[in-house]
């Protein structure tokens, strides 16, 4: 992976994974759709801020229209779009690619088959970005929040083939990931894929549908409860799936499963509120409301809900805030904490 390195949609967690590659010397060029991000990275560099220290690097950043510049292909490629523009971006960006050259899914959500099927057999790697928090809210600079994984031993990028084998490709992606912050080999992407999605459907929306951060959601005990219950519901179908789920914020995802018995539900409760952690972060999606774009409610706790049909599984919890999320993205809703209610009416009411 010492060659030419792409990154496919320059937002926070690309953009922060491409200012320390940058650092390191290594040969990236990153592509958006955000013209003001774009012309701020040419003109003075690429900013990372925050957990992890301030440094400005320049960087070779693209517009979408500036592809005809693009000169050797790329023998490596991180697709960090959101999940809704996973299709068109992969197939824009094949053409860019060596024909040996990694596609490598560093987003939320279930998106390594689509990918997988547009860059050919044996060409995809998932990547899972577990507890990260990182913003965009400026062009040009990209904030992190949040402790260090490596200060507390946590492992952010687990990266893996949806085959199981962990390939050469793999360990290199491993390597270079391991510049920014504890980085490990999985057999399991899967089971990983589904635990990273549980946390994104347990917070995503609900900090999305309030407008509220991690602090304000793990102090109020309404807020705790519908995490619970949405992750409740996501580690159930993912277990009914076959899968082999890692624990879910630090619990197994059968203590997740099992909410609905007191003595665990209180437990998980009693976890939940002491995570307020350092900053009082809002959630990816919630960025994504307050800068007026459409949410990933249909990739997160959309899919949960759709897989849960197929298995037969109640999902009444995600459900509503599928709704509630349709609503604000549509513009017929605004994002407070009182949506908490009508969230818990509606549950229970199906």
């Amino acid at each position: 992976m010492s060659g030419k390195i792409a990154i496919m949609g320059a937002g926070a967690l690309g953009s922060y994974v491409g200012a320390f590659l940058a650092r390191d010397g290594r040969d990236v060029t990153l592509i958006d759709m955000w013209p003001e991000h774009v012309e701020a990275m040419r003109r003075r560099g690429l900013r990372a801020s925050g957990s992890q220290g301030d440094f400005t690097v320049p960087v070779s950043a693209l517009h979408l229209t500036d592809a005809q510049r693009i000169g050797q292909p790329f023998d490596l490629v991180f697709i960090a779009v959101k999940s809704y523009d996973t299709e068109w971006a992969a197939h824009f960006v094949k053409r860019h690619v060596h024909p040996d050259g990694v596609f490598v899914s560093l987003q939320n959500c279930w998106n390594d088959e689509v990918i997988g099927e547009i860059a050919g057999a044996g060409r995809e790697i998932g990547c899972i970005a577990s507890h990260i928090e990182v913003a965009l809210w400026e062009p040009g600079h990209v904030e992190r929040g949040g402790a260090v994984g490596r200060d507390s031993g946590h492992y952010v990028f687990r990266v893996g083939a949806p085959d199981g084998i962990v390939t050469r490709q793999v360990e290199e992606v491993v390597e270079l990931l391991d510049l920014i912050d504890g980085a490990y080999a999985t057999d399991n992407l899967w089971g990983e894929r589904w635990a990273k999605l549980c946390q994104n459907t347990m917070g995503n929306a609900i900090s999305a549908a309030t407008g509220l951060g991690t602090q304000d959601l793990a102090s109020d005990p309404i807020c705790r409860s519908i995490s619970i219950h949405l992750a409740k519901e996501a580690a159930q179908v993912g277990l009914a799936l076959g899968l082999d789920v890692v624990e879910i914020n630090n619990k197994p995802a059968r203590s997740w499963s099992q909410a609905d018995h007191g003595e665990v539900f209180e437990e998980l409760a009693a976890h939940l509120a002491g995570r307020l952690g350092r900053t009082n972060w809002k959630a990816s999606m919630a960025q994504d409301v307050t800068k007026g774009r459409r949410s990933e409610i249909d990739q997160m706790n959309g899919f949960v809900s759709s897989r849960g049909v197929e298995m037969g599984i109640p999902t009444p919890y995600n459900d509503a805030i599928v709704e509630v999320m349709h609503e604000i993205d549509h513009g017929a809703l605004a994002p407070e904490p009182s949506v908490v209610t009508r969230i818990v009416e509606e549950a229970r009411g199906r």
